[in-house]
């Protein structure tokens, strides 16, 4: 499940692509945009600016903005910083440790399948694809 941490990252990368003017972005402009708290909005920024996906600037004139251009960001890498792995269970991660039971699993086809659909799906949209919908 999809937190909302991650949507609304999600949010907040998709009013930053709408209201980029070439300057930045004050967060309490987006936080009233999105009616969503600003303390909130803070861990979320923070996360994504780690994660190289938008940039800040504090003080006078202020803001966030993003760090490419809209067509640039798949929703799979979002989502996947705001909360890591996309993978439903342990066993399909490449992170963990090989499963003792892979060979002989009858459900591990079944969660590779899911996890490659959520991926493909996740991955295969753009940021700029939400900002058409409007």
């Amino acid at each position: 499940m999809i937190s909302t941490k991650g949507r609304y990252a999600l949010r907040v990368m998709l009013d930053l692509a709408r209201n980029d003017g070439g300057g930045y972005v004050p967060l309490k402009d987006i936080a009233a945009r999105q009616e969503i708290s600003k303390k909130y909005l803070e861990i979320i920024v923070r996360d994504l600016v780690s994660g190289d996906l938008v940039t800040g600037v504090s003080g006078k004139g202020g803001g966030y903005r993003l760090c490419r251009r809209p067509e640039e960001y798949t929703i799979g890498e979002i989502i996947e910083r705001m909360e890591g792995s996309l993978n439903s269970v342990a066993c399909t991660s490449c992170d963990s440790q090989p499963c003792p039971r892979a060979e002989e699993c009858e459900t591990l086809p079944l969660w590779a399948e899911y996890d490659r659909l959520t991926h493909d799906y996740f991955y295969g949209k753009k940021l700029s694809d939400l900002i058409e919908r409007k």
